[in-house]
């Protein structure tokens, strides 16, 4: 949203990354992105550059006074897409400033099953998004949840465990959260959801 990557500075950014990781061992970086999901639920990167990266988030970040069926149409058309392994911050709240728009979880919930796709608990003391009542509605459904911070420095990779504390009020457990997977079970699970959802 604020100085965004264009295609050409991803792909520059993808060579550093496989230049790094050439030179670790026992460590892999993968190369993602979080991108907005746009008014009409199209997504800011073309497929060919999408197809190209090891992890896709995408979420919302405008247009929150849009309709419920907006929203939840908005969200739905991005998980159906093969690139998009994660919806982040599914509410939009921002707690003390912003109500979370209106949108249908429980078809989120039920189209995230469908495609794979996972759910996002922000672990940002501002967002808490999943929270832990629909923290545990999805895995109910069969849907993996993603725990991450939203860091924007280093500094906030401590609110980590924020995420965490929704996860065990949601009766989460390691096999429920995308990010505890090893690194061979998440290769697989991303490469999955690609052939998931072009069925």
């Amino acid at each position: 949203m604020a100085h965004g990557l264009t295609p050409e500075r991803l792909r520059e950014q993808r060579r550093e990354v496989d230049a790094v990781n050439r030179k670790l061992t026992g460590f892999t970086i993968l190369h993602g992105t979080e991108m907005d999901i746009r008014g009409d639920g199209t997504l800011d990167f073309p497929e060919e550059v999408l197809a190209e990266l090891d992890i896709v988030v995408a979420s919302i970040h405008s247009g929150f006074k849009q309709t419920r069926e907006q929203i939840t149409a908005r969200i739905c058309a991005a998980m159906r897409n093969p690139n998009v392994h994660i919806i982040a911050h599914p509410t939009g709240r921002l707690i003390g400033e912003r109500d979370p728009y209106e949108v249908d979880l429980e078809e989120v919930v039920r189209v995230a099953r469908e495609t794979g796709t996972a759910l996002e608990i922000n672990a940002y003391p501002m967002r808490l998004d999943l929270n832990d009542f629909w923290a545990r509605r999805a895995k109910e459904a069969g849907v993996l949840l993603a725990v991450n911070t939203d860091a924007h420095v280093l500094s906030q990779f401590d609110t980590l465990s924020y995420g965490v504390a929704i996860a065990r009020r949601g009766w989460l457990e390691k096999g429920d959260i995308l990010n505890c997977l090893e690194l061979p079970a998440l290769r697989a699970r991303l490469a999955a959801k690609r052939k998931v959802a072009k069925r």
